[in-house]
């Protein structure tokens, strides 16, 4: 039982390699063949020789300067911050509040058995993404420094060690992730703030990853007398790899009493939490006078909700929220100074920084691309909006509104921020606010159309149309194309008109081809998305 268990488990978390969701049926031999050739090539070729470069550009500098236990101390914490964040959202899924916990708790399994096997399923989740970090390390050591026998017991004892850590961490973290989540009312921004806080994460240390390489590399005997004071038992941890035995063996009978009372933990809190269905508070019923909306009113703030409902609709199609600000903000700090940089960089050309900041602002615009995928995320209810006694048109029109009033107001914060510092005349200023949202109507006029004219309605998760559609990917270019082409037209010809110009043309250009296509989409539009439910 406890082998079909874990098989189970395997398969929930490798299910889209074998189960097409876009297209709702399970995939062919040879693509599930492809698919994991794909993941091993990922996980072993990319990640790993990322890990592989920093492993060899560290060992040699520490492992000369005696500190062959900081290198293996720095690479052992990386593996463990990126072991535990691989799999505690699995922890959190899988051990916690899996979809199928009262199926299973229904039929006679024991229930260590369950927690066996899903205990099973995360330490192997994270060991293999610790492994991807701690392997390559662990044999340019050997190659480089020392390969005698106790050096690769010791190594394999540090890699034990490790991924005992990682499932130690997943399942504290996944029960604290499950605890908050049974608690909290609107998960989705939660959800989302997580992600956005990794993200910014994740880009800083990319970027500082070189300056940190080098000052460890510089000042490996000052940090190295700094941990060896104030954290010893990070530096004997270090010392296994180096082959130190007792350091190895006292670290593994530590975590071996720990796991045991996590497991005696999840014992007695396993059933409490994987059969609660959250937070219910009393709520005393108040009488409340109805407020009557318009029938567009209403389907817009269907819309609305539908966005705010769902992490992957407004990570993946409304960065540009959190995106516009900030730029508009930096303006406002900087802009002064690259404008005049950029001023004087193309001093032949006068104006170029107001076109090239109003075609950076299209790129940012079109980052938001609610509209696209609204269509299909209608699926097989699809149905209800045809129903009602409602135009297709409006539903439409509701579809792009939605993305015009979320991003309308950011766009024009950014290029009014823009417009104050900006080094042009008044008319220029005036421009470089009415092109970007010129644009943003015919970005949301351009992704509904798409959207309409190219709908995935047989989807079974919805990040397929909101991710992987055809009609997200000829939005998400298109419109970088059509954003980068102004630039290109300016210093192609356009400089030689003027910004002014330039922009009041580009503008009507825009303007133009979106009335064409808000006719169309009362037009043919509505015929196509009113023959869907065909």
């Amino acid at each position: 039982m406890l082998k079909v268990l874990l098989r189970k488990q395997l398969a929930e978390v490798f299910r889209s390699f074998f189960y097409d969701a876009k297209k709702n049926k399970m995939r062919s031999k040879a693509a599930i063949v492809c698919w994991f050739f794909f993941y091993t090539v990922l996980m072993i070729g990319i990640l790993g020789g990322i890990f592989t470069m920093l492993s060899m550009s560290l060992c040699g500098p520490l492992a000369e300067a005696g500190m062959g236990w900081l290198y293996f101390l720095l690479i052992s914490i990386i593996a463990i911050f990126l072991g535990a964040f691989g799999s505690v959202f699995n922890t959190y899924s899988g051990l916690y509040l899996g979809k199928d916990n009262d199926l299973l708790l229904s039929l006679p399994i024991p229930v260590q058995t369950i927690i066996t096997a899903r205990l099973m399923n995360v330490y192997l989740m994270g060991t293999m993404y610790s492994a991807a970090v701690l392997l390559p390390a662990l044999i340019i050591y050997w190659v480089e420094v020392c390969a005698s026998a106790v050096c690769v017991l010791c190594g394999m004892l540090l890699f034990l060690n490790v991924t005992l850590i990682v499932l130690l961490l997943s399942c504290l973290l996944g029960w604290a992730v499950a605890r908050i989540s049974l608690r909290l009312k609107n998960k989705s921004f939660i959800t989302v703030l997580a992600a956005l806080v990794f993200i910014a994460a994740y880009y800083y240390l990319y970027f500082k990853a070189n300056d940190l390489i080098k000052d460890i590399i510089l000042n490996a005997q000052t940090y190295g007398s700094r941990i060896m004071g104030s954290a010893y038992l990070l530096f004997q941890f270090g010392r296994i790899g180096e082959g130190n035995i007792a350091s190895a063996a006292a670290f593994l009978a530590v975590l071996a009493v720990l796991l045991a009372l996590t497991r005696l933990v999840l014992s007695r809190t396993f059933l409490g939490i994987a059969s609660s269905g959250g937070s219910i508070g009393k709520t005393r019923y108040v009488e409340k006078q109805a407020r009557q909306r318009s029938v567009f009113g209403a389907l817009l703030a269907k819309e609305l909700a539908r966005f705010t409902s769902s992490p992957n609709y407004m990570l993946n199609c409304g960065l540009g929220l959190l995106l516009l600000p900030a730029l508009g903000i930096l303006l406002l700090i900087k802009g002064s100074e690259v404008f005049g940089i950029l001023e004087r960089f193309f001093a032949d050309r006068p104006g170029t920084a107001a076109v090239l900041f109003c075609s950076a602002l299209c790129l940012f615009s079109s980052m938001n691309s609610m509209a696209v995928p609204s269509v299909s995320l209608e699926g097989k209810s699809l149905w209800l909006p045809l129903s009602l006694p409602v135009r297709p048109q409006t539903v439409l029109r509701a579809k792009l509104a939605m993305q015009l009033v979320l991003t309308s107001i950011p766009v024009v914060f950014a290029a009014v921020c823009a417009a104050f510092t900006v080094p042009s005349p008044f008319p220029v200023r005036l421009l470089v606010c009415l092109m970007p949202a010129v644009f943003t109507v015919f970005s949301a006029a351009f992704g509904t159309a798409i959207g309409t004219r190219m709908p995935l309605l047989s989807w079974t998760s919805e990040i397929v149309p909101i991710k992987q559609s055809g009609a997200t990917l000829i939005v998400l270019f298109g419109t970088w194309v059509i954003g980068a082409a102004f630039a290109g037209l300016w210093f192609l010809a356009g400089w030689r008109i003027g910004a002014g110009l330039f922009l009041l043309l580009s503008s009507c250009l825009l303007a133009a081809v979106t009335l064409f296509l808000l006719r169309w989409l009362d037009t043919c539009g509505s015929r196509i998305f009113t023959g869907l439910s065909a």
